[in-house]
């Protein structure tokens, strides 16, 4: 059963949330908020596995809300304004449905967080390399890939960005993307791989990562779109 809360200042949008929800028996309404504050008190005291989330309320919006989360819930959002879609994906929302959306076009949201949690159970039994080594400086540097920001590709080199350093070394880029999984990183342009969990936002061509900035590739944009749109 898959527990969900809507939170969103419309009610009739909740009318809308509630009535195609009815047609899928493992969805399970727990509550109602009609603002971030409301969910915010909600979702400490009750377990949530599902928001349908709204941006634009009222004095605290979604994605404040969403930012303020240690362990949010999955998220569809739901809204009127499609500009803040790739923000969304760089919170990980499982989609963005624009308002107003049909019965067809809920239902591949759904679709689509069925997927999530599928592929989430099969990652669990699968093993991942959690470390690397790297040359650099005539040393041999084991470095935990949950501090890996991102790789840089620089001439002949490769700048290795991690959470409190940065290693230069003769390994190529290509050698590091194959090494690397694919599931926790993805190459954005032939002189870029980052790490998608440090992924902070999107800036028109410009990936955020924390204080860094790294390029879009015009030849990855559609593997990136792809990677959004789950």
């Amino acid at each position: 059963m898959i527990r969900y809360l809507i939170v969103d200042d419309e009610p009739l949008a909740h009318e809308i949330i509630e009535g195609f929800s009815e047609r899928f028996p493992k969805l399970e309404k727990v509550g109602n908020c009609y603002n971030a504050f409301e969910a915010i008190e909600f979702l400490q005291s009750a377990p949530v596995d599902l928001l349908f989330l709204d941006i634009n309320m009222p004095k605290f919006s979604g994605f404040e809300m969403l930012k303020t989360l240690a362990t949010p819930p999955k998220v569809i959002v739901t809204s009127a304004y499609q500009e803040y879609a790739l923000e969304g994906y760089a919170l990980n929302v499982i989609d963005y449905l624009l308002k107003p959306f049909s019965f067809e076009r809920f239902v591949q949201a759904i679709n689509k967080l069925n997927a999530v949690a599928t592929t989430s159970k099969t990652l669990e039994n699968t093993v991942l390399p959690q470390r690397l080594f790297i040359k650099g400086d005539k040393k041999q540097h084991q470095i935990n890939l949950d501090d890996l920001l991102y790789i840089e590709a620089f001439g002949n080199y490769c700048k290795v960005y991690l959470e409190d350093t940065m290693i230069v070394t003769l390994q190529k880029i290509s050698d590091f993307e194959k090494k690397l999984p694919a599931t926790i990183f993805i190459r954005v342009h032939k002189s870029f791989v980052v790490s998608k969990p440090k992924v902070t936002a999107i800036e028109g061509n410009l990936i955020l990562l924390g204080t860094h900035s790294v390029p879009i590739g015009q030849t990855y944009k559609k593997l990136i779109r792809k990677w959004f749109d789950g």
